[in-house]
């Protein structure tokens, strides 16, 4: 299989200088499905040279803002375009269902023209009252500079589009680093950007692992900002490497999130049905491979082994397969590493007291085709508690926890019994609880009676380990800006402050 050349520097798509390459595999059956580029730190020195003359000397941050935005519009065009190619390859790239992958061709989408919409409604900027008829004082926004870009491997274009829309819509350039192990549809992405016409050197692409690529964009002192979307290590790393040099740094590390299940919601056939379906979506989508994934179920003790029983027996008949075939709900892990890790979680999850109620292995040969690729059976696990590993760390697999409380206040207090923060549930029949419990919930986003939904317009990130800063709404816009004030005085004259 020929190499794609997946460097993209100052116009031109290239090879890795050192000659590297990495093959890119197929989950479903561990196939090499393309030959990437392997770059490294000068490719990285290399794109951040062309980010950085674009901006200094470039005309896309003193494009209008209107230009500015129809361009953001033919990329959205151009991906629904698009759409079924693109879905195709992001399902057989990270393993999710090839129905996902146009999902989340859709989303890229709405937040092209979101932000799109969000800049051309903006006014010349903040006028100041300075009390003074003969000051005129005004906050305006302007770009940050050069954005350093790295995203993870579960949604690979979807994370691209929260960092790369609004970065582009604020009239900044960028180097982007995708995952090295699920880099293409990010490719197919930055080859739209040129064919909208964005000019030469204001996206950049260097494919290749954190280190060298990420970590050099991180302490990179021509970059202003570095966006940061993964593991919680990884990010106190970025966040190390860029601490010298002073520049912007945000973070979205993943979650450990809750998903409070009060009995009152099981009160009818029709809640009970409702609760059981949508805490299967929150564990299970995307094979768990999801940053805020409703792993711990939370649920009153008075319904909890009815509903238990019921969630693992419907977990048992997900049926997995390679993401492209009718009729399958749940796709591979990424890797063989996430696999392993996933069985490991398990194994310490049952040596610490655990009780199996599905899953916890591989699918049998006979259950799921292909059969050699890096599948895992959705799992549920009861009688867990607060001291166990599988509790306390994101696991990033088809893993669920159970853990029960009697009173709002014991569900409010596991709820919030994590280092993360980023995102959470409650279900309830009692509204007046529910928006209780939702304001006490220490999370970035919290859903009442649903799981999963997200808005372009509204904001995303979490608190404590969760990260820092947001991505989407006006606050993910004005990430990648910085403020000024400018103070004009109309009617100069000497202050005689000195005597002299």
């Amino acid at each position: 299989m020929s190499e794609i050349e997946s460097i993209h520097i100052d116009g031109d798509w290239r090879s890795a200088q050192a000659g590297g390459t990495r093959e890119i595999l197929d989950p479903a059956d561990a196939t090499t499905l393309a030959v990437v580029a392997e770059g490294g730190a000068p490719d990285t020195d290399a794109a951040v040279a062309a980010a950085r003359r674009a901006f200094d000397e470039g005309d896309w941050p003193r494009t209008p803002v209107a230009e500015r935005a129809a361009l953001l519009r033919r990329v959205a065009d151009l991906l629904q375009r698009d759409r079924e190619e693109i879905g195709l390859t992001e399902s057989r790239d990270a393993g999710k269902t090839w129905e996902e992958g146009r999902i989340d061709v859709d989303d890229v989408t709405a937040a092209f023209r979101y932000f799109a919409d969000l800049v051309t409604g903006e006014s010349g900027g903040r006028v100041v009252d300075a009390g003074d008829p003969d000051v005129h004082s005004v906050v305006v926004h302007e770009p940050v500079g050069v954005c350093a870009m790295i995203t993870p491997w579960n949604y690979p274009l979807l994370q691209a589009s929260w960092k790369i829309a609004p970065a582009l819509a604020a009239g900044n350039t960028f180097v982007i680093k995708p995952s090295e192990i699920t880099p293409m549809t990010t490719i197919h992405l930055v080859k739209l950007l040129a064919e909208a016409g964005l000019p030469a050197g204001v996206a950049n692409l260097v494919t290749g692992p954190g280190d060298p690529v990420g970590a050099r964009l991180s302490e990179h002192p021509d970059v202003d900002l570095v966006s940061f979307t993964g593991g919680l290590v990884s990010g106190t790393k970025v966040a190390q490497a860029a601490a010298p040099s002073v520049k912007k740094v945000a973070l979205e590390l993943g979650g450990k999130n809750p998903n409070v299940v009060f009995a009152d919601a099981c009160a009818t056939d029709e809640g009970f049905d409702t609760a059981v379906d949508q805490a299967l979506n929150a564990a299970f989508i995307h094979s768990g491979q999801v940053c805020s994934a409703g792993a711990r179920l939370i649920i009153e003790e008075s319904v909890r082994e009815r509903f238990v029983s019921e969630l693992a027996g419907r977990a048992q008949r997900i049926r997995l397969g390679r993401g492209t075939e009718k009729g399958v709900e749940c796709g591979p892990l990424v890797s063989a590493q996430q696999l392993a890790k996933t069985e490991a979680y398990v194994a310490s999850a049952l040596d610490e007291g655990a009780v199996l109620r599905s899953g916890g292995e591989r699918p049998e040969p006979s259950d799921v085709r292909p059969a050699d690729g890096y599948f895992y059976s959705p799992t549920v696990l009861d009688n867990c508690h607060r001291r166990m590993k599988v509790i306390r760390e994101e696991t990033f697999g088809p893993i669920l926890t159970v853990e029960t409380f009697r009173t709002e206040d014991e569900a409010v207090a596991l709820a919030n019994d994590t280092e993360y923060g980023l995102a959470g549930g409650v279900f309830s029949a009692d509204t007046a609880r529910a928006r209780r419990v939702a304001a006490r919930l220490r999370h970035g986003t919290v859903w009442i009676n649903d799981f999963h939904p997200y808005l372009p317009q509204a904001e995303w990130g979490g608190f404590g380990k969760s990260g820092v800063g947001r991505e989407l709404g006006p606050h993910g816009l004005a990430e990648y800006r910085e403020t000024k004030h400018v103070y004009e005085n109309l009617r100069p004259e000497p202050v005689r402050w000195f005597s002299g």
